[in-house]
């Protein structure tokens, strides 16, 4: 098994980035039929800008975590504190904004590695619920997110392009000792 090292993004990861998180992105939903390529195109072109990514660096309520393998970047994920949503009823609460693996990585752990780290983050800040949106029409996505302990709480709209998609909120309740 690869060994797979989990770190903290900054500034100077900007560039590697706004390529992981568009690959990422773009492997993940293009070929869905639902998907156009001007919405995907659209969307990816203000949500991963190089501007957007260093304005989502320098945020102190945004972290990225970068998965590694071999010196490889494997996958990340983005989470962002004090995130509310309507439907989530949580005092301290922390976004699982995106959590995405590159292809050839898919299977090998990546996602549960950043999913661990993710809620050792959590735990260190004292949040008490974990939430995110997953999209309507990636089963694959929801499996992971119940293994990992979510429950579906609600749904709310994603904007892909000129695409209201409806993405399903999910939550983990967090316990700390």
């Amino acid at each position: 098994m690869l060994a797979i090292n989990i770190r903290q993004a900054t500034k100077k990861d900007a560039e590697m980035l706004r390529d992981l998180c568009y690959q990422t992105f773009w492997d993940a939903f293009h070929e869905h039929p639902k998907n156009s390529p001007e919405d995907m195109a659209d969307y990816m072109l203000k949500a991963f800008s190089l501007e957007q990514i260093k304005i989502e660096l320098a945020d102190k309520q945004t972290v990225f975590l970068i998965a590694e393998i071999q010196d490889e970047t494997a996958g990340y994920a983005k989470l962002i504190f004090e995130s509310h949503e309507e439907t989530i009823k949580a005092e301290k609460p922390i976004e699982l904004s995106r959590l995405y693996s590159h292809q050839k990585f898919l299977g090998s752990g990546v996602g549960a590695k950043l999913m661990d780290e993710s809620f050792a983050l959590a735990e260190r800040l004292n949040c008490d619920a974990m939430w995110l949106g997953v999209w309507e029409f990636n089963p694959r996505a929801q499996r992971f997110y119940e293994k990992h302990g979510f429950r579906i709480i609600g749904q709310h709209v994603f904007q892909l392009g000129s695409d209201a998609q409806t993405d399903l909120l999910m939550i983990k309740n967090l316990t700390h000792q």
